[in-house]
């Protein structure tokens, strides 16, 4: 079974401390997934994550189909990273490391995401075809909305 990677990477000009309150509340995952994705958390949210915290949600990624998806947060190290995993979703593997560094003038932010799609040679071609795609553009949407958020403060 291949396993996937898309890797992300972001100047955001703001201080560490802000960047970590901002990413690890999870109250503020509706703010950086795309409109037309209908995401919808079902699970009530503290202000920040922590291990073993699952979050219920729905999401329409392909086609306006709604899925059930639940994340866990396995691992949390404060201001320096944190890794969810899907519990529960359509991919067969979903994990997702978030990584935070203090630089000049800001954080740089990469992301690390490892996946395998479920079906066999249709989860290939599925992937070849449409999810490969929609992933970069869901980062593509994160990267905008972060850049007008942040554009003018430093």
């Amino acid at each position: 079974m291949k396993t996937y990677q898309y890797k992300a990477e972001q100047f955001i000009p703001i201080d560490l401390e802000h960047a970590w309150d901002f990413f690890s509340n999870p109250r503020n995952l509706s703010t950086l997934t795309p409109k037309e994705m209908d995401f919808t958390v079902l699970t009530e949210l503290p202000a920040a994550i922590y291990e073993n915290m699952l979050i219920d949600y729905t999401v329409k990624p392909l086609f306006g189909i709604p899925l059930k998806w639940q994340t866990e947060i396995i691992e949390v190290e404060h201001k320096k990273h944190f890794t969810d995993i899907q519990s529960k979703g359509p991919f067969k593997l979903w994990r997702h490391k978030h990584e935070f560094e203090a630089v000049e003038g800001g954080v740089l932010m990469n992301d690390t995401v490892d996946y395998q799609m479920p079906f066999g040679i249709l989860g290939t071609l599925g992937h070849s075809l449409l999810v490969k795609k929609r992933i970069e553009g869901i980062f593509t949407y994160r990267k905008k909305v972060l850049d007008k958020l942040y554009k003018n403060k430093k």
